[in-house]
């Protein structure tokens, strides 16, 4: 490993945590709110710090998380409007122009500004994610994230899950998660809820499936973690769970 633990903060990226072999890496694509002060992104101020602009609670529990040997986590730092690390480069959500019925004016961009864009916020952060699951080779990759229990532009839609675990092709730590999540910490837990990795991965496919990685997508519910008590509990639950699949997978 290199050095860059004695700075662990760059634009693009927060490492929290003391790397270990054979540990737990956990990604926040969305921990950030921060957008940098030579970007305008043309909004009202009420939706820089709103769901759209990043995973609200979920920075504070991957913190929490690597204060325990063995546990170590990159975190964006920079807000999910700048750019959606858990997009494709390639495809137009990557820099979104509209959220959740609010649009984005200052994401009408250039080719060349997207370019940009993504050399400057997602191109160093994903690096840094590939490097890290080369050179640690984590028993588990959890990527976490937060989901609003009500959608502007849905506001009939439910979604009472606790928690949520996604995952694409590779189910074996999914499976697990579920099982520990539902049967032995009592949550209401959705299987692919609140949407399906089958649709929507794109950090784990680049990053895990691609490469044969076990990981699990997770979602907790915004409402549940906003405090501090709700971030420790649910950085408890998620630090026995992980643990657990570590145990089951070696």
């Amino acid at each position: 490993m290199d050095d860059d633990w004695e700075n662990p903060v760059t634009e693009a990226f927060e490492i929290s945590g003391v790397p270990s072999e054979g540990g737990v890496l956990l990604l926040v694509d969305h921990a950030s709110c921060h957008v940098p002060d030579d970007i305008d992104l043309g909004i009202p101020p009420q939706y820089a710090t709103d769901h759209i602009a990043y995973d609200p609670g979920i920075a504070p529990i991957a913190r929490l998380m690597t204060e325990q040997g063995g546990y170590l986590a990159v975190l964006s730092t920079a807000s999910r409007l700048i750019v959606d690390l858990n997009r494709y480069p390639d495809e137009p959500a990557v820099i979104v122009e509209r959220s959740d019925g609010v649009e984005i004016p200052g994401n009408r961009l250039s080719e060349a500004e997207k370019r940009a864009r993504l050399d400057r916020f997602f191109t160093p952060y994903h690096d840094r994610v590939a490097a890290l699951i080369a050179d640690l080779k984590p028993v588990l990759v959890a990527s976490l994230h937060s989901f609003s229990p009500v959608l502007r532009t849905n506001p009939q839609l439910k979604r009472p899950w606790d928690i949520g675990i996604m995952y694409n092709d590779h189910q074996t730590a999914p499976r697990l998660a579920l099982q520990y999540l539902g049967e032995e910490e009592g949550l209401i837990v959705g299987d692919q809820m609140p949407y399906s990795g089958k649709d929507l991965n794109a950090t784990m496919n680049r990053q895990c499936e691609t490469v044969g990685q076990p990981y699990i997508g997770v979602e907790v519910r915004q409402d549940l973690i906003r405090e501090e008590t709700g971030q420790r509990r649910f950085a408890d639950i998620l630090l026995r769970t992980c643990d657990k699949i570590r145990t089951a997978l070696a």
